[in-house]
């Protein structure tokens, strides 16, 4: 089983986001055997609280699942259990590496993503850009999911 992390400040806007968008490609390319999915955030503050608003309704609207989403706070073991620890922006990236300096598989997700032009997701937490962070974050866990699927050799099936 390959486990995959995304990680973002607090859990409740994009790294829910990402977990949710991601699970659904993973389902639609028949690969929930093989892929498990999850998300934190650096800091504790909406522990145990659904993904924000905004978050639910884009994905609502995208007929992407997201029920069962708790935010809950990255802790040490993370490192270790997670083969992929996803993040979304330069600040996330800067706070993992201070946890976990030696850390190689630590990853900002628009480095994944081809042709949008950025390399972090911005936080719709501020900016309101519920709709545009999606699609960021459709195009990077796409090309995770193409990432691992080459590097382990995994063959999915779109349904």
């Amino acid at each position: 089983m390959i486990h995959v992390l995304f990680v973002c400040l607090g859990n409740i806007c994009r790294s829910p986001m990402a977990e949710a968008v991601f699970r659904h490609q993973v389902e639609q390319a028949g690969l929930s055997r093989q892929i498990s999915v999850d998300s934190c955030g650096l800091g504790g503050w909406h522990a145990g609280e659904p993904p924000h608003q905004g978050t639910r309704k884009i994905l609502t609207a995208k007929g992407v699942s997201h029920d069962t989403l708790r935010a809950r706070q990255i802790v040490q073991q993370d490192f270790d259990q997670f083969d992929y620890i996803v993040c979304m922006d330069e600040e996330n990236l800067a706070g993992l590496k201070r946890l976990a300096p030696n850390a190689q598989h630590i990853s900002r997700l628009m480095d994944h993503a081809a042709n949008t032009g950025e390399a972090n997701v911005e936080d719709p937490y501020y900016t309101g850009r519920f709709e545009y962070v999606y699609d960021l974050v459709e195009a990077g866990c796409q090309g995770l999911l193409a990432k691992i699927c080459a590097e382990h050799g995994l063959s999915g099936t779109a349904k």
